[in-house]
C-alpha cells in the first residue's frame, strides 16, 4: 500500500533499486544533490542535474518536463554518499509560471525497481517558490529511508545550490538551465511492463495558500486545469520497435480516444474514458479519479480565498476603527464601505471561477456516468438493463457517491479497488442527524418506511433496516462485479432478525445456507472462516496451494455480520478482529452492520475492530474526508431505487451463471 507523506514525515525504503517519479503542472527541471552523512556536497560533481544526467547510481532526465523519472541504485553510490535530495526548479522563460504557487502542486512518487509505489509526496503550500529541495533518501544505522522536504526557494535555482553549500552556485544554476533549454528534451525509456499493471494513485491538486498580509490578490486566480494527472490530451505516440508505445518516462499505458487539447487552462468538451489505461474500465477509473481530485481542488481554492476575503475585511475594519478621532464622520463609513465592496468582489470573483469549474466538471459528469460499467454505475444507469456476468476480475467497484456543500449536485462516484483492503463497518445508530442543510429528499430521494412515503430523518428501527438493505446492495453490488463462482455470501444474524432485507439474496439462491443465527452458530461460522484463513495463508507462506483440501470454496468470502454485538463472547470478538486483520490478504471479507454507540458496550477493546474498517451510512452523512486537502465528503449510499427490480434481476442472472461456473463434485 502507497504510504502518503506529508511535509518533514519519513518511511522506511524497501530495496536498492528505486525509480523516483516526478508529476508537475508544466516543464520543470529536475536533479540530485548527492551529500555526506552531514549532508555536505563535495562540489559542483555532487549535483546531477540535465547537462550531467548520469552519475554512479543515479540517472536524470536530461532536459525539462512536466513528467519525468529519476532511476537510483543505492548499492552503486560511492560509499561516502548518505544523503540524495531531489531538486526541481522551473526553467521560466515566455509564457511559463515563474512560481510554484502559481500552478498544481508537484508530486512525487518512489516506486520499487518492479514499479510497486511505496510513497508518495504531493509538495503543497508552496508560493513564490521557483526552485525546492522536494524529498530526499538518506542512510541512518545501515538503512535507507525517504523523507518528504518540500523546502522552497523564491531565489531559484542559485538560492538552493547555495544553501546545499555550493560556492559557485550562480555559474552552476546557469549551466543547468542552458543544458535544458528549448532544443533539449528529457531522455525518454520505455515504461516498465510491470509498473504498468500498477498505477499509483495520482497526485492531488495543490491548495492555493492566502497571500502575505496587505496583498489585493485574490489566491484563486488560477484556472484549473482540467487535463487532470493520468489524463491524455494528446494522439497517442506511434508504437516503437518491439511493440512498446514510445512515450514520456511517465506514461503509465497507451490510451485510445483521446480527448482534444484546447491549450493549457482551457476547458475541452468532455469525453469519457480520455483518461491513461490498458482498458476502458481502467480509463473511466482514473477519468472519476481525477474528476475528483478536480473538484477537491476548486473548492480548496474557493475556500482559501473566501478565507482570505475574510481576514483581509477584518484586517480593514480594524484600521478603520484603530484611531478614535476618525470613528466618526464620512471618511471612516467610506473605508468600512470600501473594505465591504472589496470583500464583496473578492467573494464573487471566487465563485465565479468555481462556478466555471463545476460546469466543467458537471458536464465531464454528465458524459461520464451513462459511459461506466456495472461495477462503477449507479442503480438506476441503464447499463444494467443489459447486464451480464463478467468474465473477469474487477477492477474497483461503487460503494456510494460524494459531494461537497458548495456543489450539493455534483455527485462523484465512490470507488474502492478490488480486492477490499479494509472491511465496512455498516453505521446502524442515529448517528449527528439531522445536520444543518439535511434534505432528504434532494440528497437521498423519498424513502417509503413503514409503509408510507416520508421525509423526515428515519427513526432508530428505520436506520436499522436502511443499514441492512445498504449492506445487501454492497453486497449485490461485489457479487455483480465478479466471475461466477468467485464471489460467496454468509450471513450470521444472532437474533434472526434480518429475514425481511435477506430476501433478495435469499430467493435468488446466492444465500444457500440460512443466517446462523444464536450463540452456536456464530461460534461454528467464525470457527470456519477462521480455519480458513489459517489454511490459505499457510499454503500462500509455503507455495503450496495445490495442497488445500478439494472441498475448500475457492470463492472469496463476504461475511456479513448483522446486529452486533448480540450473540458475540470475548472469543467471539477475537475472531472478528482475526478476520478484519488478515482476511482480506487472502478474500475473506467482513462487513458489519451495527449500531456504534451499542458496541461501545465492549469499551476500548472494539476501537482496533472500528478503526480497521471503513464506515459507511444507511442516510446521507458528511463523515469522509479526503487525504489530499482534508475536505469533510458528504457520502450517499448505493440503494437501488425504491420498488426497481434491478437488483433482483442482476442477482437472478449472477445465480443462472453459477450452475455451468461452479466445479464438479469431487
Amino acid at each position: 500500500m502507497t504510504a502518503e507523506l506529508v511535509r518533514g514525515q519519513n518511511h522506511p525504503l524497501d530495496g536498492t533499486r528505486v525509480e523516483i517519479r516526478i508529476a508537475a503542472d508544466g516543464p520543470v527541471l529536475a536533479g540530485v544533490a548527492l551529500g555526506d552523512d552531514q549532508g555536505r556536497l563535495a562540489g559542483a560533481e555532487a549535483v546531477v542535474h540535465p547537462g550531467a544526467p548520469r552519475r554512479p547510481g543515479v540517472e536524470v532526465p536530461s532536459g525539462a518536463a512536466a513528467e519525468q523519472r529519476i532511476a537510483v541504485d543505492l548499492d552503486a553510490l560511492p560509499a561516502a554518499v548518505h544523503r540524495l535530495s531531489v531538486l526541481l526548479a522551473l526553467p521560466g522563460g515566455p509564457g511559463a509560471p515563474h512560481a510554484f504557487g502559481a500552478a498544481a502542486a508537484p508530486s512525487l512518487v518512489v516506486a520499487q525497481a518492479d514499479g510497486t509505489p511505496l510513497a508518495a509526496y504531493a509538495v503543497t503550500g508552496l508560493g513564490p517558490e521557483s526552485a525546492l529541495v522536494a524529498l530526499e533518501l538518506y542512510r541512518r544505522r545501515g538503512a535507507w529511508r525517504i523523507r518528504a522536504v518540500g523546502q522552497g526557494y523564491a531565489g531559484g535555482l542559485p538560492e538552493l545550490l547555495r544553501d546545499q553549500g555550493l560556492p559557485r552556485a550562480a555559474e552552476l544554476a546557469a549551466e543547468i538551465e542552458a543544458a535544458a533549454g528549448p532544443g533539449r528534451a528529457p531522455a525518454a525509456s520505455a515504461p516498465d511492463p510491470v509498473a504498468l499493471h500498477h498505477p499509483e494513485r495520482p497526485a492531488a491538486g495543490n491548495t492555493p495558500g492566502a497571500p502575505a498580509a496587505g496583498s489585493d490578490t485574490p489566491p484563486a486566480g488560477d484556472r484549473v486545469d482540467h487535463r487532470h494527472p493520468r489524463r491524455s490530451t494528446a494522439p497517442a505516440p506511434a508504437p516503437a520497435p518491439g511493440g512498446v508505445t514510445a512515450s514520456t518516462p511517465s506514461a503509465s499505458a497507451p490510451s485510445s480516444s483521446p480527448a482534444p487539447s484546447a491549450g493549457p487552462g482551457v476547458p475541452t468538451a468532455p469525453v469519457a474514458g480520455d483518461a491513461n489505461g490498458w482498458s476502458m474500465e481502467e480509463r473511466l477509473y482514473n477519468q472519476v479519479r481525477g474528476m475528483f481530485e478536480d473538484l477537491a481542488r476548486s473548492v480548496a481554492a474557493y475556500r482559501s480565498a473566501t478565507g482570505f476575503a475574510a481576514s483581509r475585511l477584518e484586517r480593514e475594519l480594524d484600521e478603520a476603527l484603530a484611531d478614535p478621532a476618525a470613528r466618526l464622520g464620512g471618511a471612516a463609513e467610506a473605508a468600512r464601505a470600501a473594505a465591504r465592496g472589496r470583500h464583496t468582489d473578492l467573494v464573487d470573483r471566487a465563485r465565479a471561477v468555481l462556478d466555471r469549474d463545476l460546469a466543467q466538471l458537471t458536464a465531464e459528469s454528465e458524459v461520464v456516468e451513462p459511459a461506466l460499467p456495472p461495477a462503477l454505475a449507479r442503480w438506476d444507469n441503464p447499463v444494467w438493463q443489459g447486464y451480464e456476468v463478467p468474465q473477469q476480475h474487477p477492477m474497483a467497484v461503487r460503494l456510494g457517491d460524494l459531494h461537497l456543500p458548495e456543489a450539493p449536485g455534483l455527485r462523484i462516484p465512490m470507488l474502492v479497488r478490488l480486492p477490499l483492503e479494509r472491511g465496512l463497518w455498516i453505521d446502524s445508530g442515529p448517528g449527528p442527524y439531522p445536520r444543518a442543510g439535511y434534505d432528504p429528499e434532494r440528497e437521498f430521494g423519498r424513502r417509503e418506511l413503514g409503509g408510507a412515503l416520508t421525509d423526515a430523518v428515519p427513526d432508530e428501527a428505520a436506520l436499522g433496516r436502511l443499514a441492512l438493505e445498504t449492506a445487501v446492495a454492497v453486497a449485490a453490488r461485489l457479487l455483480a462485479a465478479h466471475p461466477p463462482g468467485a464471489f460467496a455470501v454468509q450471513v450470521i444474524d444472532p437474533a434472526g432478525a434480518a429475514g425481511p432485507a435477506l430476501a433478495p439474496l435469499r430467493e435468488s439462491g446466492l444465500l444457500p445456507a440460512s443466517p446462523a443465527t444464536g450463540a452456536p452458530g456464530v461460534a461454528a461460522v467464525l470457527a470456519a472462516l477462521t480455519r480458513r484463513v489459517d489454511l490459505l495463508q499457510m499454503a500462500v507462506r509455503h507455495r503450496a496451494t495445490e495442497a488445500l483440501p478439494p472441498e475448500l470454496d475457492p470463492a472469496e468470502q463476504l461475511l456479513i455480520v448483522h446486529d452486533f454485538p448480540h450473540g458475540f463472547d470475548d472469543r467471539g470478538l477475537n475472531q472478528l478482529r482475526y478476520l478484519a486483520d488478515e482476511g482480506p490478504a487472502v478474500g475473506v471479507h467482513l462487513m458489519m452492520v451495527a449500531d456504534r454507540d451499542r458496541a461501545r458496550e465492549y469499551g476500548p477493546v472494539l476501537d482496533p475492530l472500528w478503526r480497521a474498517l471503513l464506515r459507511l451510512t444507511p442516510v446521507p452523512d458528511v463523515h469522509l474526508a479526503d487525504p489530499w486537502v482534508g475536505h469533510a465528503w458528504t457520502y450517499a449510499p448505493p440503494l437501488a431505487p425504491r420498488r426497481s427490480e434491478v437488483l433482483r434481476r442482476a442477482l437472478d442472472r449472477i445465480a443462472a451463471a453459477r450452475p455451468a461456473a461452479d466445479p464438479e463434485p469431487g
